[in-house]
């Protein structure tokens, strides 16, 4: 498990009747552009089992500039799905990069419980929390809200 943060256009990253989702086409061409992006259309990777993995994707792409690139076998990857691109557990470097992305795509970062990312005037990376959407939505619940206690 983790924590996704999403590049989207939507109100909601979780919207699924959104007409404001990043296309495909639109990300692939974003990508073909940024040279600090390359572009995946598989992964293979060894599970804590050995098992390998494979995810195909060809929406998936690494950020080759990020700091931690290749240490420990860590990359920074960008996954497009359903209108929007998410990355998994991303520190501030990686959101900092998000954030550009964001502005050439005229998008915003947003979390999985709706905060919104942002720079502050001094150049630091703060989020504001928004209203919850996700009581107005039984499709995005989080296990938590389904039992009611007392």
């Amino acid at each position: 498990m983790g924590y996704d943060i999403h590049i989207t256009r939507q109100g909601n990253w979780f919207d699924e009747n959104d007409s404001q989702k990043i296309a495909l086409d639109e990300w692939k061409d974003f990508l073909n552009k940024d040279p600090e992006m390359h572009v995946y259309s598989s992964v293979e990777t060894a599970t804590t089992s050995g098992k390998t993995l494979l995810i195909e994707n060809e929406g998936l792409a690494v950020w080759t500039k990020y700091s931690g690139d290749g240490l420990n076998g860590n990359h920074a990857w960008f996954d497009y799905r359903n209108g929007n691109i998410a990355v998994k557990n991303p520190d501030n470097e990686i959101i900092s990069k998000m954030l550009d992305i964001a502005v050439r795509l005229s998008a915003k970062v947003q979390g999985d419980e709706g905060e919104i990312y942002e720079r502050s005037t001094n150049k630091e990376i703060v989020y504001k929390k928004t209203v919850d959407n996700h009581n107005k939505s039984n499709k995005q619940k989080h296990w938590w809200k389904f039992w009611k206690i007392g």
